[in-house]
């Protein structure tokens, strides 16, 4: 019995420093980001791969997400003869929930693990002390870019992710569901609200945030050598997809529990 109370309080204590760690790295960054100097020319290049490089594949990912929606939700609504609540249900899915998530997650995929790794290989490689023998703060320098370009990228990739999710649902309702297309637009149109478009934006920050600080984070902790970058990238993508899917439920708690 003392051996398992000890077990736990063992994994208690070592999941409370692992967040006190990650608060004060996040404290840092947000310190770092408003302290010169700032690094320009590494901002833009975080911008351009962050977010234009991921375009293509936040927009294919969205459109099958909005005709897969489209289809389950007017199979189901079959069922109880509400089969035209399809571009209701859809545009308030992909806007709500399902845009931001995607996107969010969909960046954990293929930013938090470049920026773990890239990071992660740079320690191995000694180029971070290198970094600190030239007097470059690694923090402003790595860290600050990356996250700050994801922050205010993510919005508009939710932006975009969430009308091109919509645009899929529009396809595949008009083409293989029957529906008119101006009453699809129109039903579309009408049931969209204000707050829903700004609680999507603002959950796509919040991701993107999440997505590459915690990328930068494991990747500055890495161990030396191969396997150490491996497992910086791995629990990069899981702590980061958990991180976002808690994050998630929290905002939607916030703006939809009235």
């Amino acid at each position: 019995m003392t051996a398992a109370l000890a077990t736990l309080g063992a994994a208690v204590l070592s999941a409370l420093a692992a967040i006190g760690r990650v608060a004060i790295f996040t404290a840092q960054t947000v310190w770092d980001t408003v302290t010169p100097p700032f690094y320009g020319r590494a901002f833009m290049q975080a911008l351009y791969q962050l977010g234009y490089l991921s375009l293509p594949v936040i927009g294919l990912a969205a459109l099958f997400t909005g005709g897969a929606l489209a289809l389950q939700i007017y199979s189901g609504g079959a069922r109880f003869e509400a089969e035209e609540a399809v571009p209701q249900i859809v545009a308030i899915g992909m806007v709500r929930e399902l845009g931001p998530v995607l996107v969010g997650l969909m960046l954990v995929a293929r930013v938090t693990s470049s920026i773990a790794a890239e990071i992660a290989t740079m320690k191995v490689t000694e180029q971070i002390d290198a970094l600190v023998t030239l007097s470059t703060n690694p923090s402003k320098y790595l860290t600050v870019p990356r996250v700050l370009a994801a922050t205010l990228v993510t919005p508009v990739l939710v932006a975009v992710g969430d009308i091109i999710g919509i645009l899929g649902g529009y396809l595949v309702a008009t083409s293989r569901l029957g529906f008119s297309s101006a009453s699809y637009l129109h039903n579309t149109m009408s049931y969209l609200e204000a707050h829903d478009i700004t609680s999507s934006l603002i959950k796509g920050a919040l991701f993107g945030a999440i997505a590459a600080l915690i990328g930068c984070y494991f990747g500055m902790r890495s161990d030396r050598g191969a396997l150490g970058v491996g497992v910086a990238t791995k629990t990069a993508v899981v702590a980061a997809s958990v991180l976002i899917l808690a994050a998630n439920f929290l905002l939607t708690e916030a703006f939809f529990s009235a």
